[in-house]
């Protein structure tokens, strides 16, 4: 990732362009009317400001070799309601050197932060100050959903009064994926017998087909290898190693789609912010019942079918390798998928309302078990409530609660949210019914 020069060349900050342009029309100024007041007030600032630029500029060459690392926790999790642990702050390593006094180190990380793996990015730009003395720090650089970042991490050097900053030492660029923040469902119980295959592993040849072991008490008479017993004057029991174990696979389809509409015939739009939202809520959704589930049997294994491509998940390893990958998914153009599985077990539908295909694709599935998580925009206001009668009175109550994603969700973390995301693309709630469904709210506030 490349960023533009102009701002690492910058030395001057917006205070110190004014200071400098105050003090030289006070200068000029008063050389012309001879106020020798004025002359030696002006003359001070702009000799002061001589003297921390040629020290700032001396001091930034001499730390043009400083290394800076920046570590993000990871798995790096968005954080909900604003609210980041520090043990998770990014932690910045390999600022040993001597400031000068009056200056202070920066660390500054700049990028571009892609939600939800949507194409087009918004700019982050975050920093933190360096204690003095001090050989690392910390950095709050979070984000409020999931998606892609990519960044820069450099250094600089800044007076403490404000005027001057020198860039200093080479920069870091870093691609972090954050994963969605956590969300809690009702447990599913998964009934083992649907879907489970029993697997036989049987040797091929008669001589790996059993392992010899000397007789032990309780050994069945007949396992007892009478032959290589006499030859070697002990006891041999004969083991087989034909053994059986019971696989119970679970079929999860994650339909991340999106039709996106057209302008003028021309041009597709991108995705908007609350189409991105709410494929945020169906990963969190999808990444609890993966965990929860696990949790229940950790023989159960996964086959997940998403629009990227297939995972086949055994092990913890390769849930949390997956979950990595399910944090840059994005939006895509829905396509003709490819035949469902001829197994007879429960399928496991996750999706959000941007999937016009859906209901095509349920009715497909017939005569399957199909239990179906959907991740449905916010109605409106009004119709959020329903009367409930609590002793003689007539109250208002909220009848499901909704997930929601504001402007100042980006601002107070440094992202510069797009202003089209807001306005462009507004999802429309998508009619389907299923058997077992489980529907979760998300909207978006200005």
């Amino acid at each position: 990732m490349t960023f533009d020069f102009v701002t690492r060349k910058r030395i001057f900050t917006l205070a110190g362009k004014l200071v400098l342009i105050i003090a030289s029309v006070i200068l000029i100024r008063s050389l012309v009317m001879r106020n020798s007041y004025e002359i030696a007030l002006s003359s001070g600032f702009l000799f002061l400001m001589l003297i921390i630029g040629v020290t700032g500029m001396w001091k930034s060459r001499k730390l043009k070799t400083l290394e800076p690392a920046w570590k993000p926790p990871f798995p790096m999790t968005a954080c909900a309601n604003n609210d980041c642990a520090e043990g998770a702050q990014t932690q910045i390593t390999g600022l040993e050197a001597s400031i000068p006094l009056f200056f202070r180190l920066h660390f500054i990380v700049r990028g571009s932060f892609f939600p939800s793996g949507s194409e087009a990015g918004c700019p982050v730009l975050i920093e933190t100050s360096v204690p003095r003395g001090g050989t690392s720090a910390r950095l709050a650089l979070d984000f409020p959903m999931s998606g892609v970042f990519q960044g820069e991490g450099y250094c600089r050097l800044r007076d403490t009064f404000g005027l001057f900053s020198f860039f200093c030492g080479q920069p870091q660029s870093q691609t972090v994926k954050i994963r969605c923040a956590p969300c809690f469902g009702k447990n599913i119980r998964i009934n083992a017998q649907s879907g489970a295959e029993d697997k036989r592993n049987k040797p091929s040849t008669d001589e790996e087909r059993y392992y010899m072991r000397e007789y032990t008490p309780g050994d069945r008479l007949r396992d007892i290898n009478w032959k290589s017993s006499d030859r070697i004057d002990t006891l041999i029991t004969r083991i087989s190693t034909d053994t059986q174990e019971k696989i119970s696979r679970i079929e999860v389809h994650f339909r991340n789609f999106y039709q996106r509409a057209k302008t003028g015939g021309k041009k597709e739009k991108g995705a908007s912010l609350e189409a991105l939202w709410l494929l945020d809520r169906a990963k969190a959704r999808l990444t609890y019942f993966l965990r929860s589930v696990k949790e229940q049997n950790t023989s159960f294994i996964f086959d997940v079918r998403t629009a990227q491509g297939n995972w086949e998940i055994e092990d913890d390893e390769d849930l949390d390798a997956f979950l990595e990958e399910l944090a840059g998914f994005s939006l895509l153009p829905p396509k003709i998928e490819n035949a469902l599985s001829s197994g007879a077990g429960d399928l496991y539908v996750f999706s959000t309302a941007c999937d016009i295909g859906l209901p095509a694709f349920l009715l497909a599935c017939n005569p399957r078990p199909v239990t179906l998580f959907l991740s449905q925009p916010a109605e409106r206001r009004a119709e959020n409530k329903e009367q409930v009668t609590k002793g003689n009175k007539q109250i208002e109550a909220v009848k499901f609660e909704t997930e929601k994603l504001s402007m100042g969700d980006f601002t107070s973390k440094g992202c510069f949210a797009q202003a089209r995301w807001f306005v462009d693309g507004k999802v429309n709630p998508l009619g389907v019914n299923s058997g077992r469904m489980e529907i979760n709210y998300a909207g978006i506030n200005l």
